[in-house]
């Protein structure tokens, strides 16, 4: 971990989860933001619009257990946030969670995607991100990330812990990056059926549009250009947002490498991911 995630432990600890609270959890560079934002316009896009012009997404759906020294911390954002429900995400592994969460028996909505996607985004997230450890090379990152040496530790884990809660929690909904990305309609008819809601026809072609990879990309309120600790002249925040960029990374001895350690870490999951649509 790093500091900005550990130095507000104790207040993220204790935080006071609300039943109504929406949770967004992932592995980072996993969809956090996609989601967000699908989830604010479903329950605010009709009643507030101008909060989609003029708040940035990370105020709308603060990240709870980041501290940066110059800006609120997470748990501040979310005790204040004006909204019901309050939609907050965070990036820990299951174990990690605020307890009030449980016990508020709170909505949860869990993004996964495909690990070797999700190790390229990461690298190119930590090259342009302040906050984050200097990746150093690709080849290096790519053992760190199956040795599971990461920031929020290692996505198999972070993914099948998530899937096992699944399990027991029946107010988990686990989605899949790939199933977004290949229909995002229907995964928005699952996710309305999952928090209750029923929007019409015309509203939910509004958000499947509003969300599309490149309209968010171009929206200065979801892409992060307004936060100082990225540095878009190094990567954009949102770069590609593709099924099987990886294949433009991996090298045919890292993918075999990297498919045997796979095999193994995940040889007695039942979670099933796809590489390309």
């Amino acid at each position: 971990m790093t500091h900005y995630f550990t130095d507000n432990w104790e207040n993220v600890q204790n935080f006071q989860a609300r039943p109504d609270d929406i949770l967004i959890a992932t592995y980072p560079k996993a969809g956090t933001t996609w989601v967000s934002c699908i989830l604010d316009l479903l329950y605010f896009g009709q009643k507030s619009p101008e909060r989609q012009t003029s708040i940035p997404i990370y105020d709308r759906v603060p990240f709870l257990e980041i501290k940066i020294p110059t800006v609120h911390s997470g748990t501040d954002l979310a005790e204040n946030l004006p909204t019901s429900p309050r939609l907050i995400k965070t990036h820990f592994p299951v174990q990690f969670v605020p307890k009030s969460f449980w016990e508020q028996n709170c909505k949860i909505v869990y993004v996964a995607r495909n690990a070797k996607d999700n190790v390229v985004s990461f690298f190119h997230f930590d090259r342009m991100n302040m906050v984050e450890p200097e990746p150093g090379d690709w080849s290096s990152y790519l053992n760190r990330f199956m040795e599971g040496k990461m920031v929020f530790g290692s996505w198999y884990d972070h993914v099948n812990g998530w899937w096992k809660k699944k399990q027991t929690h029946s107010k988990l909904h686990y989605m899949f990056y790939e199933d977004l990305i290949e229909d995002t309609g229907r995964e928005l008819d699952k996710l309305c059926c999952f928090l209750g809601l029923s929007p019409s026809a015309e509203e939910k072609k509004r958000i499947t549009s509003g969300v599309q990879f490149d309209n968010m990309k171009k929206n200065d309120m979801a892409n992060y250009s307004t936060l100082p600790v990225m540095d878009f002249k190094i990567s954009p925040f949102m770069r590609k947002g593709k099924v099987g960029d990886w294949k433009n990374h991996f090298t045919v001895a890292q993918n075999e490498q990297f498919d045997e350690d796979y095999k193994k870490k995940m040889k007695d999951s039942t979670l099933q991911f796809r590489t390309e649509i």
